[in-house]
């Protein structure tokens, strides 16, 4: 299972979290975040995908800090188009599909072989980083062939959740690449609390 650790943006947190041995780490390129990355921490990880969040950005600004920050991967969290999808491939892309109910779901076919992952969060007024969580059973009516991240509000009690989604009625488990934790692991906004988020790790390995 892929785990991704998001919002990062201090440099001693970003080392501790990526020597846990995850697989993504995201930093948010929105300004109207509260975990926005304002300027280039002091260290960025090595050993695991950086991952560059953005909301609605101007294309060329999107390449221009994805060379800045040699990032792996692009997560397009707007409203962006399939065109606009279109002209950044070359780059690896996750699309964010805001989710309340199982009409949600439908929205990733206008974005099916445009990307390489979907990540399915919770529908709120901000974007993303709500702690909410939507109801998961939904995810039963994705029939889609790109593999997906789990999103929104998950939380350091929610392993035995997730274990448990291996034989949960119509969910597409065998889709289900991996997960996407934020919020619910952090002393403050941008930093995480590594103690936390080790333990949880451990315990879904169980």
């Amino acid at each position: 299972m892929i785990i991704k650790v998001c919002g990062m943006r201090e440099a001693e947190n970003i080392r501790e979290v990526e020597a846990l041995g995850i697989d993504l780490m995201g930093f948010i390129f929105w300004e109207k975040s509260s975990r926005y990355i304002s300027k280039r921490p002091a260290y960025l990880p090595t050993k695991c995908k950086r991952v560059g969040v953005f909301v609605d950005e101007d294309i060329e600004s999107v390449k221009r800090i994805a060379d800045d920050y040699a990032l792996d991967y692009i997560q397009l969290h707007g409203h962006e188009s399939s065109d606009y999808c279109a002209q950044l491939q070359g780059l690896h892309l996750i699309k964010a599909i805001s989710v309340s109910s199982r009409n949600d779901i439908a929205t990733y076919k206008t974005y099916e072989g445009l990307v390489e992952y979907f990540l399915f969060d919770t529908k709120c007024p901000s974007v993303g980083g709500s702690g909410q969580q939507f109801d998961w059973s939904v995810l039963s009516a994705y029939d889609g062939s790109t593999p997906f991240l789990l999103s929104g509000g998950i939380g350091p009690d929610d392993a035995e959740r997730l274990r448990a989604l291996r034989v949960l009625d119509g969910f597409p488990v065998e889709r289900c690449a991996g997960i996407d934790l934020n919020s619910r692991f952090e002393l403050a906004p941008g930093l995480k609390d590594v103690i936390k988020l080790q333990a949880f790790i451990k315990e879904l390995s169980i």
